[in-house]
């Protein structure tokens, strides 16, 4: 929780009042979903299994909107490929690859997202399996508010380097961060063989590939045909 929001601190509330209703409702709704997280064990364990039963159908509600309005902001990531365009000035080394390899990765983290949900209903007898499922959601929606952090404070750094600032670089860092995060957490609770585990290092694994699958030209056809206003 405290990673994810000083990640995207700066991101969000630098310039709150100019966000559109969706990054409100996505920042929000993702939030909740970390507070839920946090207080729905607690609940399990401290024999309140009534409240937390009531509460993690709310719960499942907050994770289909985290999801749903994760996907339905993905337009904006091709529009923002042809300002950066129409405008490379203006955004100097985010060139229009970056937004469509965003894009690309996003699908991914948000399909094994909604999976991951989808296994910790079907598991919800199952309190181990039910609650890793879940756990590992944090890990698989972490790279987009965490990376702008890192990556802002890395272009900071390097600001002599603009417009020539490597970008990838810092998303490289957030990957490792973040699956050193998992394991960690998948050692200490003995998960590290539980398949959530692997379906979570794979996703950010596969975010090491946002560069070549932004420059690919099938994938921004695909993408623009997929993607649309």
């Amino acid at each position: 929780m405290i990673f994810m929001q000083l990640g995207i601190f700066k991101d969000y509330w630098g310039d709150f009042s100019d966000n559109a209703w969706s990054v409100h409702i996505h920042y929000w709704t993702g939030t909740i979903w970390y507070l839920y997280l946090i207080l729905q064990p607690y609940y399990a364990t401290h024999g309140q299994i009534s409240r937390h039963r009531t509460n993690g159908i709310i719960g499942m509600f907050i994770a289909g909107g985290v999801c749903l309005t994760a996907l339905s902001m993905m337009n904006r990531d091709i529009v923002t490929t042809e300002k950066a365009l129409a405008l490379p000035e203006r955004f100097g080394p985010f060139q229009p690859w970056f937004f469509f390899g965003v894009a690309a990765v996003e699908i991914v983290m948000m399909t094994a997202f909604a999976f991951a949900i989808i296994k910790s209903i079907i598991h919800r007898k199952d309190i181990e399996n039910h609650a890793w499922w879940l756990i590992t959601t944090v890990f698989l929606i972490m790279m987009p508010a965490l990376g702008r952090g890192i990556q802002g404070v890395y272009i900071g750094i390097h600001m002599k380097e603009w417009p020539n600032t490597n970008i990838m670089t810092p998303i490289y860092y957030t990957q490792i961060l973040i699956i050193g995060m998992l394991l960690l957490g998948a050692w200490k609770y003995e998960k590290l063989r539980h398949p959530a585990t692997w379906l979570a290092v794979g996703v950010n694994l596969f975010i090491f590939l946002l560069e070549p699958l932004g420059r690919s030209e099938a994938m921004q056809t695909f993408l623009k045909a997929l993607i649309k206003g």
